[in-house]
């Protein structure tokens, strides 16, 4: 009767046979249908969407969900710096929803223009003056992902010159914030323009880049929720989904710092004419040996070198293209006259080499080059010259800097190569709870809709074997080794069981035969020592029984004893010893328990 155990073998194999036709069934209906759901996404969560309302004291904020850009002004100026059509500022916006996993009624500015300058703005409600913390906060989704540009925006410094018509690149800003990228440099800006006190002059202070990885945001095609926070104590802190990737002092972690040195190289000062910096200098008594060959070339050829065996020395590296036809535009008094292009010669592909062979170079062992002194300590060494340090007449120590200029306006001033980037629900506040609140009523319905439209795990490893076709041996493999596992231990063991049974009882039979010789030997030798105990009786009449017993069992028993282990050893020749028989008995049980 099958084991139990054997049984439980087979149910697995057929459980894991059913198990692989229907993965096989669900693949070949998930191929027919591939093309059907890449062509027109289906969005298979529904979600109940109403425009967020923000609550508490905001400064601007924006959904675009009345699909107008009312509030908005295009810019109507040119770029600075640059000439001609590309100077202008003509790059087209449009209101949408997101191409995919579009929540029904949400809407957003859309950038539809590649290569092109864009500029739109908007005022706030009210300006922002910095008294307070401000929370800058808004969604950027690149639907085809991103070549070279940007998706930052600008807070535009509040003053009575701002006019939104005339916005471009050089119109004053205080704070620039939000992604970019060109080539392989993902990051997301950080800078803002602090005032000199003492000049009255604007410089740029950029914030320490992020230490992670922001290359998914960029590429994943996802709507991605970009927060900046600025704080009265002169911190800062950069979120991108609500994940903290950057934060930083704004004394500290900025380039270039903040605050100037407090001394400065004095610009007067220059270096004396005898002031020698040569750490090391040719020694001065050192003289070229006479054996010393300057001469001579830098390579010769290798004379052990031969030539590979079917080199075509008379076959060129190129021939002409005998395949070649004149182009018919081709004017002859234009563009002169025509001839057929060459092409590599096929016959040098499978030989070692075409035409005139020669030796390969090597460097000469007997050049020596030009001969030079070697180099001693300089003892006049005098180090690296520096000016001298004076007073730096625009030093200044800015204590707060969270003190910068009030804004009035948010404004996009961008060129991409790429179109289509989204952005939505920008909202401008000092109350992070309102911020988080805005949040959850718009970048959360829209990351809970594109989790339930992420591909099973089925689709995702067929789409990554369309882009890779060689995943398909590792998916072979993965699928196989299971079952190869589950046929190597446990059908082959019957027949390992069989013959252990076999041998078991091949052991214990002869274990039986080897105890059974033993014993008839024992008794033959206690018969011989019976009757050499009679034969002493005989001549020994006057001991008494007692003794004669005791003396018949003491002989019989050495007599036993060298009679027993003859007899054992040529036992133990034949069949080994019981003893050891049993000992090996007993390993293979304790192998097989």
């Amino acid at each position: 009767m099958m084991p139990r155990w054997r049984w439980l073998c087979l149910a697995t194999l057929l459980v894991a046979a059913e198990a692989h036709i229907k993965q096989d069934e669900d693949s070949e209906a998930v191929l027919d249908d591939t093309e059907d759901f890449r062509e027109e996404p289906k969005t298979f969560l529904q979600v109940e969407y109403k425009t967020p309302v923000a609550t508490g004291d905001v400064f601007f904020t924006e959904t675009f969900d009345d699909g107008t850009l009312n509030g908005w002004v295009l810019s109507k100026t040119v770029k600075e710096d640059s000439d001609g059509e590309i100077a202008k500022y003509d790059g087209k916006w449009d209101v949408e929803e997101l191409k995919e996993n579009k929540v029904s009624g949400d809407m957003g500015l859309v950038l539809k223009s590649s290569a092109r300058h864009h500029a739109i703005s908007a005022k706030l409600k009210k300006p922002f003056i910095f008294d307070k913390p401000l929370i800058v906060q808004y969604e950027v989704n690149f639907q085809d992902g991103i070549d070279c540009g940007g998706a930052y925006i600008k807070l535009l410094s509040e003053s009575n010159q701002l006019n939104l018509e005339e916005f471009h690149d050089r119109t004053p800003y205080t704070i620039m914030f939000g992604p970019d990228k060109c080539g392989e440099d993902h990051k997301v800006h950080f800078i803002f323009r602090h005032k000199n006190p003492v000049i009255g002059d604007y410089d740029e202070k950029h914030a320490k880049r992020p230490e992670v990885d922001l290359k998914k945001y960029f590429t994943d095609k996802k709507t991605h929720l970009y927060t900046l926070i600025v704080k009265p104590d002169n911190t800062y802190e950069i979120l991108i989904d609500q994940t903290v990737v950057g934060q930083g002092s704004l004394t500290e972690d900025v380039i270039p710092p903040l605050n100037p040195p407090k001394e400065i190289d004095d610009p007067k000062d220059k270096k004396p004419k005898e002031w020698d910096e040569r750490a090391k200098i040719p020694e001065p008594n050192a003289v070229k040996p006479d054996d010393w060959d300057e001469g001579g070339p830098e390579e010769v050829e290798d004379l052990n070198a031969v030539k590979p065996e079917g080199w075509l020395d008379n076959e060129p590296h190129f021939i002409l293209d005998i395949n070649a036809k004149k182009p018919s535009d081709w004017n002859a008094e234009m563009d002169g006259e025509w001839e057929p292009s060459y092409i590599s010669n096929p016959k040098c592909e499978t030989a070692p080499g075409c035409g005139v062979w020669k030796r390969p170079m090597i460097k000469n062992p007997d050049y020596k080059g030009k001969w030079k002194p070697p180099l001693i300590e300089n003892p006049n060494y005098q180090g690296i010259w520096k000016p001298r340090k004076i007073k730096n007449p625009h030093y200044f120590e800015d204590l707060n800097p969270f003190k910068m200029t009030p804004f009035g306006a948010v404004g996009l001033e961008l060129w991409s190569m790429t179109s289509d980037i989204y952005f939505d629900n920008f909202i401008i506040c000092s109350d992070k709870e309102v911020a988080d609140r805005w949040a959850s009523d718009s970048w959360g319905l829209k990351k809970l809709v594109a989790s339930a439209n992420e591909p099973s795990m089925l689709n995702q490893l067929l789409t990554a074997a369309e882009e890779r076709p060689w995943l398909w041996v590792l998916y072979i493999l993965t699928a196989a080794l299971p079952v190869g596992l589950l046929v190597l231990f446990c059908w082959p063991r019957k027949k390992v069981e069989e013959s252990e049974e076999d041998f078991d009882f091949k052991l214990s039979d002869l274990c039986d035969e080897s105890n059974l010789e033993l014993q008839s030997n024992a008794k033959e030798v206690s018969e011989a020592g019976k009757e050499s105990g009679n034969e002493e009786n005989e001549k020994s009449e006057d001991e008494d029984d007692e003794e004669e017993a005791s003396l018949e069992e003491e002989e019989g028993a050495e007599e036993n004893q060298s009679l027993s282990d003859d007899e054992i050893k040529e036992s133990d020749e034949s069949t080994g010893s019981g003893e050891e028989v049993k000992q090996s008995l007993r390993k293979r049980r304790v192998r097989k328990d």
